[in-house]
């Protein structure tokens, strides 16, 4: 299971990825997101595994403080996680600063576990509105202990799907020299089992709203 971690302002934006990722397109709006679960199979370095990606509800800073407002949703996703995408937005430098105390809470959870992880910063199209420069996004990554990419889910579907095949490389390795060992300690509910015909509902609504939206200009 892969969590994607968001902010308010910024949570469709994750979702633009998850779907670059899954389905190779692009829809720019969608529905508000309430912790989604898709699942594809395919092949790394010669085996097929099977990925989950938990599209997580949005976290933030609490007011004038650096701790973590997280629902139980998110903690409970935290704790299956085989892996974690860090996504911001090079547009928004609040995205950007929740990441810091969000990983310092996943530590909290998983203080002994070497779990995978890649920052990955969004809307790499958008340079003229850029408030979040490349080196603090490397400086960052450096820190938590991952690569770092910059990608733009509109423009760039291949830089997305390299990216995330990167991780799932790592993600195979990890897994397989822990010898299929969950980590232990807390007894939490697995999410659900995943269902893509809840994507396709979203994105057959996206395209309906934008071919409302045509037709009225």
């Amino acid at each position: 299971i892969w969590v994607l971690i968001k902010e308010p302002s910024f949570s469709r934006c994750f979702t633009a990825l998850v779907v670059r990722f899954l389905t190779k397109r692009f829809i720019g709006d969608y529905e508000a997101n309430t912790g989604a679960l898709y699942s594809r199979k395919f092949t790394i370095d010669g085996e097929q595994i099977s990925l989950q990606v938990q599209d997580t509800p949005f976290v933030s800073l609490e007011d004038d403080t650096d701790s973590i407002c997280c629902q139980e949703q998110i903690n409970r996703s935290i704790y299956w996680a085989d892996g974690f995408v860090f996504v911001y937005s090079i547009t928004d430098y609040e995205s950007f600063r929740v990441l810091r105390p969000l990983h310092q809470h996943i530590r909290r959870i998983h203080p002994n576990a070497n779990i995978p992880l890649l920052l990955m910063a969004n809307k790499g199209d958008l340079l003229r509105a850029r408030q979040v420069s490349s080196k603090e996004g490397l400086q960052l990554a450096g820190e938590l202990g991952g690569p770092y990419c910059e990608v733009s889910a509109r423009e760039n579907g291949e830089g997305v799907h390299e990216a995330f095949q990167q991780l799932c490389q790592e993600l195979s390795r990890s897994i397989g020299s822990a010898n299929g060992e969950k980590r232990r300690g807390l007894h939490l509910v697995r999410p659900k089992s995943p269902n893509m015909q809840d994507l396709k509902r979203r994105l057959k609504q996206a395209l309906t709203s934008k071919g409302k939206s045509a037709t009225t200009l």
